[in-house]
């Protein structure tokens, strides 16, 4: 009984917080409307600090800062509602818009030849996509493969012998993809500038060369971390160092 009420009550926390979240993003709608965009941006930001992740909830949230010519928050919660729905072509039209506002013109390195292709094909599923079907190449595997042990006509067992071998080719192959997916997927990890202006460093340290500096809104990826500093890479292939305060990482949810 103790542990009926325990849960009951779980189950009623719960419900009240999501009751709670919808007249929240409700209000926020209504201010959004109105045109009153910050008290809009504090309703979604009482949604999100009750760890309630959509991709509605970040696009409207961009949206408001957008609206209020905020770049940098705008753009990175364009790029979080676009995590959770790559497809939506609102998110990406707003997107588009919203990096009309950087200051920085990154120039992105061509990717050419067999790499190309391989990556595009890579990227065709996400990582469960790949593993699923190569789970389902595998049961078609072992099926092919008793169909062919019971079988006794020549001509089934030549078809089911070629199915299997096919199947095997087949989930090796996605496999492969499955496996590179989640390379590529590990080492993705993108991050907005806040820093109305960023110094970016040879080195780990205030005391080291400046690179170069970016500007509020531009995207990076963080490959290095050390202390209090991120190591970045831009879609030009430039590298450097910038502190952990002057960029916000979009994989945090």
């Amino acid at each position: 009984m103790k542990r009926f009420l325990q849960i009951l009550i779980i189950l009623l926390s719960f419900s009240t917080i999501e009751a709670q979240n919808t007249t929240l993003f409700d209000e926020g709608n209504t201010l959004y409307n109105k045109g009153k965009y910050a008290e809009a941006i504090d309703k979604y930001m009482a949604v999100l600090e009750t760890e309630n992740h959509s991709s509605e909830l970040y696009y409207n949230l961009a949206n408001a800062h957008y609206k209020l010519n905020n770049v940098a928050p705008s753009i990175y919660y364009y790029e979080k509602a676009l995590q959770l729905n790559p497809k939506d072509k609102d998110i990406k039209n707003n997107l588009a818009f919203a990096n009309n506002m950087t200051v920085d013109a990154i120039d992105n390195l061509p990717e050419v030849g067999f790499s190309k292709l391989i990556k595009n094909m890579t990227n065709t599923f996400h990582f469960d996509t790949w593993a699923k079907i190569t789970v389902a190449l595998g049961f078609c595997y072992v099926i092919l493969v008793l169909l062919y042990y019971f079988s006794f006509s020549s001509v089934k067992k030549r078809i089911t012998f070629v199915g299997s071998i096919t199947c095997l080719i087949a989930l090796f192959i996605t496999l492969a993809f499955a496996f590179n997916k989640f390379e590529i997927d590990k080492k993705n990890n993108p991050a907005i500038v806040f820093a109305q202006e960023a110094k970016v460093k040879t080195d780990p340290n205030t005391r080291s060369e400046e690179s170069f500096r970016l500007h509020e809104g531009t995207k990076v990826q963080i490959i290095e971390t050390y202390n209090d500093w991120k190591k970045i890479k831009l879609t030009d292939g430039k590298m450097g160092w910038i502190s952990s305060e002057d960029i916000k990482a979009l994989n945090n949810f």
